[in-house]
Formats: structure tokens, C-alpha cells, sequence
């Protein structure tokens, strides 16, 4: 079920959402990027994910997602729960009249790199990068390094 733009921007004024984050990591050891072109975060490199729909379960969730975002079909089986992150935006899908609030189950996966077909509708670009690479980016968006951090904000994947 899809909201229309001025439903679906009262609930993001009004509530959080619930999302899913893919850490995804190559057999080199390197994680998943894209340069985002959609608000928020727009410019920034930031890992995989999306917004949990209305009754869709995590399980279905995370398949739809790895096929939109990967363009490989996972199941949730194949990924390793990594926590929950809440994620605080000063803008919104349609611009900066109000904040967006995610509540963020991440997941962590090792893929084959050439078996993904990486889509172009929310991201430009695409990067593969070591942990100290992204963390030393000012470029990866804050919410993605955090991944890469332990609790006292030391890296530490």
C-alpha cells in the first residue's frame, strides 16, 4: 500500500520509521556505498536500506530490499543481525519543513561482488570501501560511519 505524498509526509512528520540498513562487505573485506540523490542525506555515501512497508514482515522486507537494492533476492537468513541505530534528519523526502526519524535494524552480509546488479534510481554512484576509508570520509553520512564505530565512537567494526 503506497501513501500519497501528503499522507506519507504526515507520517514522517509524526511519527518514526522503521527501516532496514544493509552492511554489506565483499570478499575483499570492503563495504557496500552509494552516493545517495534522494533527501535525506541527499549527496551523501550511505549503505543500503529502506523503509519497512505498512504489514510487511521483516522477512519479506529485507528480500524486497536486497532485490531493490542489491539486485540479488536474499533471504534474511543470509544476513547477520548487527543492532538497532535511530537515525535523526534535519530534512525530509520533500525538503526541510520538518525532520525525519528512522528506527534502524542493520544487517550485516557477505556477497559475492559480481553477483549484484546495483540499480541507479537512488544512488549515482556506487564505491566499495575498508572500514578506515569511510571512516576517515567526510563524505560517508554520519549514520553509515556509525556502523563502523563501537559505543564510545571508536572504530571498530
Amino acid at each position: 500500500m503506497f501513501l500519497s505524498q501528503e499522507d506519507f509526509a504526515t507520517v514522517v512528520r509524526s511519527t518514526p520509521l522503521i527501516s532496514i540498513d544493509l552492511v554489506v562487505e565483499n570478499e575483499r573485506g570492503e563495504f557496500l556505498l552509494g552516493q545517495r540523490t534522494n533527501r535525506p542525506a541527499q549527496g551523501y555515501w550511505f549503505v543500503p536500506g529502506g523503509r519497512v512497508q505498512k504489514d510487511e514482515t521483516l522477512e519479506n522486507a529485507f528480500a524486497r530490499l536486497t532485490q531493490a537494492e542489491l539486485g540479488l533476492r536474499l533471504p534474511m537468513t543470509a544476513g547477520q543481525f548487527y543492532g538497532v541505530w535511530q537515525h535523526f534528519y534535519d530534512d525530509n523526502f520533500s525538503g526541510t519543513g520538518f525532520t525525519t526519524h528512522y528506527v534502524v535494524l542493520g544487517y550485516r552480509l557477505k556477497v559475492n561482488e559480481a553477483d549484484l546488479r546495483l540499480p541507479d534510481s537512488q544512488h549515482d554512484d556506487y564505491r566499495w570501501l575498508t572500514p578506515e576509508q569511510l571512516l576517515a570520509s567526510d563524505n560517508v553520512h554520519d549514520n553509515s560511519r556509525a556502523y563502523f564505530l563501537d559505543q564510545s565512537g571508536v572504530p571498530g567494526l
